[in-house]
């Protein structure tokens, strides 16, 4: 077993010391900024649910140390089944006005928003979660959601993006995910022709099953030619970001993350789009995986893609993967993470 970690271990040296000594041109992005996922608007089971009992919404203290750390970037979780209860209802006022203290607090911070859709392709309709294209649950209903958040937000100056949807995955075959994400493209550009709009990948944004999943969203039309293609990258063995065994267990190396990016990137560049990393995060109990993302985030940083450590916010306690200080104390991620602010 020794004998066969050492090897897989040499191969992955090689790979990537092969990888970074090829003179590969940058992806096509200026400067962007690194940040923080402020996660808590997508807790609960309950839906809607009761607000601060079932989830919150980022404070400004939140707030304050993600400006603390130097970063000008939080990607923002929310959920579709409590901002807009009715299907193509309106926006409802008291969750609208919590996401909108979000943006006007991170604003006067100098932090840019990315709005992130939580909802993995779903959405409860009264007591029962349906998948878009089942249960009465339609492309046109997302559109008109994204239609309504544009024109709310589309006169703010700190949108970085709207993110369409968290992680879509097993869509249905009569209504692919690529679909789905033309038509809120082009209700978002009915109210908002400057501000990007970020299309995770499906599969749960695999940047490693890029290709086999996701190659077809290359073929979006975008009025404003301002699309930003997502995808999230974790280090355990199944890439969940569960991380349930021991470093050894998980089959881990200080280059795993390089490795699970490459179809994303070769994409991104073979296709000249650009491209950010939502998801990305590290246990911290082990000293080793802090290697692995700092190789991870080094890599990112020279390629000109950017991206949000998973995750920061109020109600994450002693969660082994959350970067939100306890009781004052930093977490062991944060030395990291805080290295890297900008793309080169």
């Amino acid at each position: 077993m020794g004998k066969k970690i050492k090897f897989s271990f040499l191969v992955a040296v090689i790979m990537v010391t092969s990888l970074t000594a090829q003179n590969f041109s940058k992806v096509n992005n200026p400067p962007q900024p690194f940040g923080l996922n402020l996660a808590g608007a997508d807790f609960g089971k309950n839906f809607p649910g009761v607000y601060n009992k079932d989830y919150t919404y980022p404070t400004a203290a939140n707030l304050d140390y993600v400006k603390s750390k130097g970063f000008q970037l939080i990607r923002l979780p929310f959920k579709w089944d409590r901002i807009q209860h009715q299907l193509y209802g309106e926006l409802e006022k008291e969750e609208l006005e919590r996401l909108r203290f979000v943006v006007d607090e991170a604003a006067k911070r100098d932090i840019l928003v990315l709005f992130d859709l939580h909802n993995y392709g779903r959405r409860y309709l009264g007591e029962t979660r349906y998948i878009i294209g089942e249960g009465g649950l339609e492309i046109a209903h997302l559109a008109d959601l994204w239609g309504k958040i544009a024109k709310e937000f589309h006169e703010y100056e700190n949108i970085w993006g709207y993110g369409l949807m968290n992680e879509p995955n097993n869509m249905l075959d009569g209504t692919p995910w690529v679909k789905i994400a033309q038509a809120s493209i082009l209700a978002i550009r009915k109210y908002d022709m400057k501000n990007s709009i970020v299309v995770g990948g499906d599969s749960w944004s695999s940047a490693e099953r890029w290709m086999q999943f996701s190659d077809n969203l290359k073929n979006l039309f975008d009025p404003a030619d301002n699309l930003i293609f997502e995808a999230h990258v974790y280090f355990d063995n199944d890439a969940s970001g569960t991380y349930k065994k021991s470093y050894e267990e998980e089959k881990a190396n200080p280059y795993k993350g390089i490795e699970r990016i490459q179809p994303f990137i070769k994409w991104l560049r073979e296709n000249n789009l650009r491209g950010f990393i939502g998801e990305y995060g590290i246990p911290d109990e082990d000293e080793r995986w802090q290697v692995c993302l700092d190789n991870f985030l080094s890599y990112l940083q020279d390629n000109g893609i950017n991206g949000t450590y998973w995750a920061a916010g109020p109600w994450w306690g002693k969660n082994f993967m959350a970067i939100q200080p306890i009781e004052g104390q930093e977490r062991p991620q944060m030395k990291i993470v805080e290295k890297y602010l900008w793309t080169k």
